[in-house]
C-alpha cells in the first residue's frame, strides 16, 4: 500500500525492518507495471551475468526468439552510430540500468543497500492513459498485453532470478560487471569535467569580447550571461586508485567463487553467501549526500533537481553540475573511501570462498 503518494507503503516498512533486511534479504525484486514489447531491467550490476542468463532462457511471446536477442535487435536497429550498431550485435551480456527512483526498490537499494532488481515489459503500449481515468484493466486488456502473453513473461523472468538465487549453492554476485560500471561513470566525471573546462574558458572570451551582445536581436528583451569561474583541475587520482583495487578484489573474488561446488565446507558456503548479498552495503555511507541524509547508496540516486532520473555517483556528479568544487573535491574523497573499502571487503570475502 502506499506506493504513489511518496512511496510511503515501502518506506516505512523498510525503514522500520531495516536491521532484519540488512542481516538476512539477499535481493529485492521489483516489478511497477507491464506492457508489450522489450524487457526493461535495471538494478545492481553485480547481477549483470544472472539476469543476461535468464533472458536468454525466456521467449519473447511476438518473435519466438529469447527476449535477450529481441533485445539485441532493438539496440542494433535505433543505435545511431555504425560504431554503436557494432557493440549492439557483439553484446553478449543484458547490461542492466542504474536505477533512480519512483518505485519500491528505492528504499532497499539506496537506503539500506540491499540488491535489487526491477523488471518489466514494454516499450510497444504507450498510449498517454498512464494514470489517467483511462488506465483500467479494459485498456490493458484491448490495447496492451490483450492475451496476457507478457505478463506470463515477466512471471518466467522473475520467477527464474528468483529460483536461481534461492537454489544457487553459491549466490550469483560477479562484481567485475559492477566494477567495470563504476569505471565507467568515474571515466565520464572526469570527461564532464574537462568539456566544462573548455565550454566555460570558450564562453568567457565570448562574454569578454561582448560576442553575446553582438549577436543578440536588440529588438526583444534578453538577459546576456556573465562569465563564470574558471572550472578548476580536481584530483580524480584517489578515485582512479580506489576503481583499480577494486578491479583487482573483484577478480580475485570471481576466481575464487568458480571453484566452490556443492562439495564445500557447508559451513564456509554459508559465511560466503551472506559476504556475498551483504556486499552492496558496502557501497552505503554513513552521511548519505549533501542535502539528503536518508540516500546513503554512494552509486545510485534519483537526482535531486531530475526526480525519478538516476544520477549515477551522484555526491560527485551533482557538485560538478552545480560548479559547487569544493563539494565535488570533498565528494571524491568519500567515494574513494567508500570504493576502498568495499574492495577490501570484497577481497575478505575471497578469503572465505578458499
Amino acid at each position: 500500500d502506499g506506493e504513489e503518494p511518496g512511496l510511503i507503503g515501502s518506506t516505512e516498512w523498510a525503514e522500520t525492518h531495516a536491521a532484519e533486511l540488512q542481516q538476512k534479504l539477499v535481493a529485492y525484486i521489483n516489478s511497477d507495471g507491464n506492457g508489450r514489447g522489450f524487457l526493461g531491467a535495471g538494478g545492481s550490476q553485480a547481477l549483470e551475468g544472472m539476469m543476461t542468463e535468464v533472458a536468454k532462457d525466456v521467449t519473447d511471446p511476438q518473435t519466438n526468439v529469447s527476449v535477450f536477442e529481441r533485445n539485441k535487435a532493438r539496440d542494433a536497429v535505433r543505435a545511431t552510430s555504425v560504431k554503436a550498431k557494432k557493440e549492439a550485435l557483439a553484446s553478449k551480456d543484458l547490461k542492466l540500468e542504474s536505477l533512480g527512483s519512483g518505485s519500491d526498490y528505492s528504499s532497499f537499494l539506496q537506503h539500506l543497500g540491499i540488491p535489487s532488481l526491477n523488471l518489466g515489459f514494454g516499450g510497444e503500449d504507450a498510449g498517454g492513459e498512464y494514470h489517467s481515468i483511462y488506465d483500467s484493466f479494459d485498456d490493458y486488456r484491448r490495447f496492451k498485453d490483450p492475451d496476457f502473453a507478457y505478463g506470463v513473461a515477466l512471471a518466467k523472468v522473475a520467477g527464474r532470478a528468483e529460483l536461481r538465487l534461492a537454489d544457487a549453492d553459491v549466490l550469483p554476485f560477479d562484481f567485475r560487471s559492477l566494477q567495470k560500471t563504476i569505471a565507467g561513470y568515474v571515466a565520464e566525471l572526469i570527461s564532464m569535467t574537462d568539456q566544462m573546462r573548455e565550454t566555460t574558458s570558450v564562453d568567457n572570451q565570448l562574454v569578454k569580447a561582448n560576442d553575446f551582445d553582438l549577436a543578440a536581436d536588440h529588438t526583444k528583451p534578453e538577459t546576456l550571461p556573465k562569465t563564470k569561474e574558471e572550472v578548476p583541475f580536481l584530483d580524480f587520482s584517489g578515485i582512479q586508485n580506489a576503481v583499480a583495487a577494486l578491479d583487482k578484489s573483484s577478480g580475485k573474488l570471481a576466481e575464487s567463487w568458480s571453484k566452490q561446488t556443492v562439495n564445500t565446507n557447508p559451513v564456509n558456503l554459508k559465511q560466503l553467501n551472506k559476504a556475498l548479498y551483504q556486499a552492496e552495503q558496502q557501497l552505503l555511507t554513513t552521511t548519505g549526500l549533501p542535502r539528503r541524509a536518508w540516500y546513503k547508496h554512494s552509486i545510485y540516486a534519483p537526482g535531486f533537481y531530475t526526480g525519478y532520473g538516476v544520477k549515477t555517483m551522484p555526491g560527485i556528479r551533482e557538485a560538478i553540475e552545480q560548479r559547487n568544487w569544493k563539494e565535488a573535491q570533498e565528494q571524491l574523497n568519500i567515494d574513494a573511501g567508500v570504493l576502498n573499502k568495499f574492495a577490501a571487503y570484497l577481497n575478505q570475502t575471497a578469503a572465505l570462498a578458499k
